[in-house]
This record gives structure tokens, sequence and C-alpha cells, in this order.
């Protein structure tokens, strides 16, 4: 087995490198003066079962070519098995037509994975569960609500806690955790008058007095948990922090958390933390190494990873 690594989260792959007690393959990624990427792979692959360690995420479209172009060399090394490990997995919140003439992006990059030589994927929280079918590959969507419950019951030992979706389309998820750590379930009510803006309706549960927990699987411009956040508060919580898996946070999307009600945003490191992250007062990260490392394992020896979803 081998371990390779793109620039897109180099320290995430050297952790799962570390829980699995091996070093990463040695391969040059670079870039020519017109920024085509190449990918030099250094050691002998031929025969080996190779795990590519690789999110998409900013620069987006440079880590999805840094991705193709490694899965490529491997292909042509002539490496037994190719898997995609990819922590964040990019263009997914266009896995259906918005509207007249749009694109289905989630499909297509699943479409280039695979001709690019990827033999299986591996990733973690899609947003949403059916963009595992774009795939004519095995594909494994792990969880990270499993780290997330260790995370809050550590935290929150004597309970008092409610779980929030931030919207509908994220109930499952919610009560997913909620029924990990026993506690009861409420529901932002919003509504989106454009891309990127969203205004909060009605809070569906009772939230006075407890402990909120919001869950989601992105944050982007994070406007949707500072509004959230802010109507939990008005409506009597004693605290909100917000446990989501994705930490893309454009733009000044650090700023509005650290400067909102969110006692604390807690994220996986799926995508490397930017500098304005690790300095922010409520914002903090929580690794997914030994979850990836621990998957990647028992892929590479051909055992069940059902017990990871638990």
């Amino acid at each position: 087995m081998k371990i390779m690594s793109g620039n897109s989260n180099r320290p995430l792959a050297e952790a799962i490198a570390a829980y699995l007690d091996m070093p990463l393959t040695r391969a040059d990624v670079k870039r020519f003066a017109d920024m085509e990427v190449f990918v030099e792979i250094q050691e002998n692959v031929r025969g080996e079962d190779v795990f590519v360690v690789q999110s998409t995420s900013y620069p987006a479209n440079d880590n999805v070519m840094e991705l193709l172009v490694t899965l490529d060399a491997l292909r042509r090394g002539s490496a037994h098995r190719v898997t995609a490990v990819l922590p964040y997995y990019g263009y997914a919140r266009q896995d259906r037509k918005s509207g007249p003439r749009t694109p289905i992006s989630a499909k297509l990059l699943a479409n280039l994975i695979t001709t690019a030589g990827a033999d299986r994927v591996l990733t973690i929280d899609l947003h949403a569960g059916q963009i595992q079918g774009f795939f004519d590959i095995p594909t494994d969507n792990l969880f990270a609500a499993p780290v997330f419950t260790t995370a809050l019951k550590e935290k929150y030992a004597n309970g008092n806690l409610i779980v929030v979706s931030p919207d509908v389309g994220g109930v499952v998820r919610a009560r997913a955790l909620a029924k990990r750590v026993n506690a009861d379930l409420a529901i932002i009510d919003k509504r989106r008058p454009e891309a990127g803006v969203s205004e909060v309706m009605n809070i569906i549960g009772d939230v006075d007095g407890r402990n909120c927990i919001m869950v989601d699987d992105i944050v982007d411009s994070g406007g949707t948990l500072c509004n959230a956040a802010q109507a939990l508060m008005d409506s009597g919580a004693l605290s909100v922090d917000a446990y989501v898996t994705h930490g893309v946070l454009s733009g000044g999307a650090v700023s509005r958390i650290a400067s909102s009600p969110l006692s604390s945003l807690v994220t996986t490191d799926s995508i490397q933390a930017t500098e304005a992250m690790r300095v922010a007062r409520n914002i903090r990260q929580i690794s997914i190494a030994p979850l990836l490392g621990e998957a990647i394992m028992r892929i590479n020896k051909e055992k069940s990873v059902s017990s990871l979803f638990q």
C-alpha cells in the first residue's frame, strides 16, 4: 500500500500516513510557467494499492486538475488499484439542474475522476447522498458524526442539549446526531431569496434554556449559521455551537462568524485551515485523519468498513 498527497491538504495526508505508520509516497507535483499541472511519481507503484489524498477545495479547479493528472500518472505507472480519497468533494452542491440549461457538475466531476483512472472513491459527508450513484465505481461515503459525537460528549457531559438543523434539507443529518447524543431536535425554517442569502422565518421546536448544537455538512459564507444563531439566542437559547464537516469559509465568512453569537464553530480538517481560521476566537478544527486512516487500512486489507458508519 502507498499513500500519496496532492497540494490541497498535505497536513491531513501526513496525519493519515502517521496513523498508518508509513511515509507518504515521494512525488513531484508542480506547475509549468503557464500553470499547467505536472506530476511525476518518484517511487515504483507497479502492482501497488495506492490511495491519493486530495480535497477539491479552493482553488477548486487547480486541485481537481491536480487530482486527475495524478490519477492518470498512477494508472500509466501500472498501479494495481487507485483509490481517490476526497475528504471534501467539490462541486457537490451542483448535484441537480437548478434551472434551464444548467449543468450537473457533481456528475461531470465523477465522470472525470473515473475516466482519469480511479478504481474506487473514499469521501466524507457528501452534500447529497445520491452523489454516490454518480460514480460507476465503488464509493464509500463516511460520516463525521462519530467524530462530532465524541467531541460533544466531552464538552456537554451534563446534557441539556438540543440539536438544530439550520434548514429543512439537513433534518436527516441532524436527527442522526441527536440520536447519538440522546438529544431533542429542532429545525430552522428559512427561505433563500437569492443565492448566498438566507432569512430565518421560524424555529420549529423549543430551544428556550437549552444548549443548541447546529449541525451541517458545509459552511461557506456563514450567513445561514450566523442568522440561525441569532434567531436561536433571541428565542432564549443558553448557547449556540455549530458542528460542520467542511469549513469552506469563503470571502468574509471568518470575520462574520467571529462577530456572531456562535460560541464556537467546529469543523473537521477535510479542508486545510487558513491563517484567519487559526486565529479566530471561536473557530476550531478536529481531525478526521484516524477515521480516514482506519478506512484506508480496511479497504487495503479487504475488510468491512461498515462499523465506521456507526
